[in-house]
């Protein structure tokens, strides 16, 4: 086939596939006006070469033509029942391969751990054992705000720089018909779910002690699953900046960007009861805030602080009403950043298929062709 459209002067480069050649030749570019214009051009003069060349038979005469499309019909309904029927197995392989790709990848998972041990010491050397003082009610805000900014950017970017590569692998292979949409992204989140919570255990293992928080196994539980909760909604949001963004390079200054907007809205730097109207879908949308309020919940109820004069904080549940953090559960946290993460994945999903590839439909020779090949 390469040969053939040799005489076409379309040479298939060195070491390139040379069906993704092809089927690059084949296909309207929809990158640009430019690009769909000259894409096109290209198309229809491989049409002409190939009227020109290509002599018709019998399979054009309208019998033939019939039995043709009553014999692809039915072809492209049993390729449908055997792509419903394979849905598991597509699962299943995509799932081995999603898996060995995410232990596979060791200096990435090295580097992510050790960044993970780096940050939790540093904070916590920052923050070292800290007292039950009144300044030591600032200090523990905010050491849960950098905790939960840390452990939501850690997530984001990993997701940003590696997404955007992975989609375009993805999406050729996904055009090939190689499986669909739906077992990909199912089989590579329940992949990732091992790797992707280790990290947030290792940071708060390591912070928890060191900062001296509340001491019980069932708080020291809590703020790990809260962490690692919020990592998997961060993960979630790279997904979907990694499925708008076209480069990674775009991914990576939209991403942070965004997580910007939230931590400013992450209930520390602006008290929730202040946000301007026209903002206050913002602090309910931020996985900052979420994981913020959780942490706080999770550490402030139930302490006793140092107090000299009667306008002192004297308990945890006064600082939480103070800052607007008080009156839910931590359950409640935990649930809004879960309905995060899954309007992530929702979104995530639908820009993956809303943006596959998209190719030139190809018809059969019209009458008026067929009229000027057999003359011809």
């Amino acid at each position: 086939s390469t040969s053939c459209f040799q005489q076409f002067r379309y040479q298939c480069p060195d070491h390139e596939n040379p069906a993704e050649f092809l089927a690059d030749l084949i296909s309207t570019d929809y990158s640009s006006a430019e690009s769909v214009q000259s894409s096109q051009k290209r198309i229809e003069n491989l049409i002409d070469e190939f009227t020109n060349k290509v002599l018709i038979t019998e399979f054009n005469s309208p019998v033939t033509q019939s039995e043709g499309s009553e014999f692809s019909t039915k072809l492209a309904q049993k390729s449908t029942r055997k792509q419903r029927r394979g849905w598991w197995r597509q699962f299943r392989l995509l799932f081995k391969r999603a898996w060995m790709q995410a232990f596979r990848d060791g200096p990435t998972n090295k580097v992510r751990a050790r960044m993970s041990v780096a940050s939790a010491i540093i904070f916590g050397s920052v923050f070292w054992r800290m007292g039950k003082t009144q300044t030591s009610i600032q200090d523990r805000m905010g050491l849960l705000q950098v905790a939960a900014i840390n452990t939501a950017m850690a997530a984001l970017t990993k997701t940003v720089g590696v997404f955007p590569k992975e989609r375009a692998i993805v999406d050729r292979e996904r055009a090939k018909g190689s499986y669909a949409l739906g077992p990909y992204l199912s089989s590579k989140l329940l992949a990732e779910i091992p790797i992707g919570a280790a990290f947030p255990l290792i940071f708060g293992s390591i912070l928890y002690p060191m900062a001296k928080l509340h001491p019980t196994i069932s708080r020291f539980a809590k703020f790990c699953g809260i962490v690692t909760v919020e990592s998997f909604a961060a993960s979630a949001m790279g997904l979907t900046v990694g499925a708008i963004a076209p480069t990674t390079e775009a991914a990576m200054a939209l991403g942070p960007s965004l997580m910007t907007v939230f931590i400013v809205f992450g209930g520390y730097y602006v008290n929730p009861d202040n946000t301007p109207v026209i903002f206050r879908w913002i602090p309910k949308a931020s996985l900052i805030r979420w994981a913020f309020q959780g942490l706080c919940i999770n550490e402030f109820k139930g302490l006793q602080f140092e107090h000299q004069h009667s306008y002192d904080v004297q308990t945890g549940e006064q600082a939480l009403e103070r800052f607007s953090l008080g009156g839910i559960r931590i359950a409640d946290t935990l649930a809004a950043q879960g309905r995060i993460l899954m309007f992530w994945y929702w979104l995530t999903y639908l820009l993956l298929k809303k943006n596959k590839p998209r190719y030139q439909q190809l018809l059969p020779p019209s009458e008026e062709d067929q009229s000027k090949q057999q003359t011809e």
